[in-house]
């Protein structure tokens, strides 16, 4: 197949498993975490920006989640309530390949901004924390533009790198084993020799995985030697207070993150993937409160 009808073709994706029964109090909850999700998310992003007392750099950075939060619960969860109110017994819809590139682009985008843009914050704690009196000094407003370009920036480099190789391949196939599309999927439609996709996926998971992970572990394990050594209780309750949330959301992710990347490579688990994935676009949403 030439490389026109592959960018033309129309693929068949398959639907969340719903039964008729459930279909309405599942279509319900979902829409109950979209609206959450949104709802709280901008009113965030529009308090951040009318309160005066919250322009500050920590707040400025948070921001950054609540966007993220925003991008990556839309790409999911509007059409996958489309999907559940239709009724037909067709077990997959159809989606043309650039829409189904699309999302996964954008699916990619939310996963790895939400590690750098956690590792930014962290890294704000840690100087609000261990080096209080060069905070407003290290922390300008140029420093918080830098660090925030640059977890979007190195978030859309390395994720354009990651599809750009896949979009190189032609297919064979026109199913999508999964109720949304990503890059892992799309890579599966081809016949071709995809070892190289594989081989940046996984590089590219550990190695996300592992510098968001080691990154905040030393920050956390600095912060938590200040605060123990310090018998200051009002910055031990500072500390508490800012970096649990951070801390509990980065778990969440991070565990949910590596089981759904890592059991693509496992067929026999789909449906532990599947909704494993779209916990990924609900949960930590949820529960990013500053």
């Amino acid at each position: 197949m030439d490389n026109l009808t592959f960018r033309h073709s129309v693929l068949l994706m398959e639907r969340l498993k719903v039964t008729p029964q459930s279909s309405y109090p599942v279509f319900i909850l979902l829409f109950l975490a979209y609206v959450f999700t949104m709802v709280s998310n901008f009113g965030l992003i529009v308090l951040i920006s009318t309160e005066k007392n919250l322009h500050n750099p920590m707040h400025f950075l948070f921001c950054n989640l609540p966007l993220n939060d925003m991008l990556g619960t839309t790409v999911i969860l509007p059409r996958l309530m489309q999907d559940i109110l239709q009724e037909t017994s067709e077990h997959y819809i159809s989606i043309t390949y650039m829409q189904c590139v699309t999302q996964a682009y954008f699916v990619h985008i939310f996963i790895a901004a939400c590690h750098y843009v956690l590792i930014i914050m962290a890294f704000d704690r840690y100087v609000a924390i261990c080096n209080p009196l060069r905070y407003s000094a290290i922390m300008t407003n140029k420093m918080v533009i830098k660090l925030s370009a640059f977890a979007w920036g190195l978030a859309i480099l390395l994720v354009t790198i990651m599809l750009g190789l896949t979009v190189r391949l032609s297919h064979c196939r026109s199913k999508i084993e999964n109720p949304f599309c990503d890059n892992a999927s799309l890579f599966k439609l081809s016949c071709e020799s995809v070892v190289i996709n594989n081989i940046y996926g996984i590089v590219y998971t550990v190695a996300v995985l592992c510098f968001s992970a080691v990154s905040i572990f030393i920050t956390y394990v600095k912060i938590a030697v200040v605060c123990k050594s310090s018998k200051n209780k009002a910055l031990n309750s500072k500390a508490i207070k800012t970096c649990s949330t951070h801390l509990a959301v980065y778990l969440v992710m991070f565990f949910s993150g590596a089981i759904m990347t890592f059991l693509h490579r496992f067929p026999e688990y789909s449906d532990s993937r599947k909704l494993t994935s779209i916990m990924f676009h609900i949960l930590p949403p949820g529960l990013k409160i500053p």
